[in-house]
């Protein structure tokens, strides 16, 4: 039944939004980065909003509360994404052990920061270019 509710499918397409339902279960999570195991394998995604997950998808929780650097977390595994493929899935166990590169300061500590900024950027670079179409 069509709702209000994103539900988290295994696709590369509307940031992992399959359809909208109007039920709730245990999988409805909010501030959380989807990754695709099946499907469009690799793919990740950052969910502000609360969105229930589908079974090919798999969820992490960012221990550092904030958008920005969450997506820029859920941006550098989807950059992994071509290691993975239908005979090389995303498992639970391979995603725990998955090496996810962030930046760092010189005394070798995250750069949130600059996550914060890249992102900013680049979403205002997004915003520009679609400006840009409507001129």
């Amino acid at each position: 039944m069509e709702g209000m509710t994103p539900y988290i499918t295994a696709t590369a397409n509307n940031n992992g939004i399959g359809y909208f339902i109007s039920n709730e279960n245990a999988t409805l999570q909010e501030k959380c980065i989807s990754v695709n195991r099946n499907g469009s394998v690799g793919y990740s995604f950052y969910h502000s909003y609360p969105a229930l997950f589908g079974n090919d998808t798999r969820k992490l929780i960012p221990k550092y509360s904030d958008d920005y650097v969450a997506k820029f977390i859920s941006f550098m595994i989807s950059s992994q994404k071509e290691k993975y493929g239908y005979g090389y899935k995303v498992g639970t166990a391979r995603l725990k052990r998955q090496k996810i590169l962030l930046p760092i300061n010189k005394d070798k500590s995250t750069n949130y920061d600059f996550m914060k900024k890249y992102i900013l950027i680049q979403e205002i670079i997004s915003i520009y270019s679609i400006l840009e179409c409507y001129k």
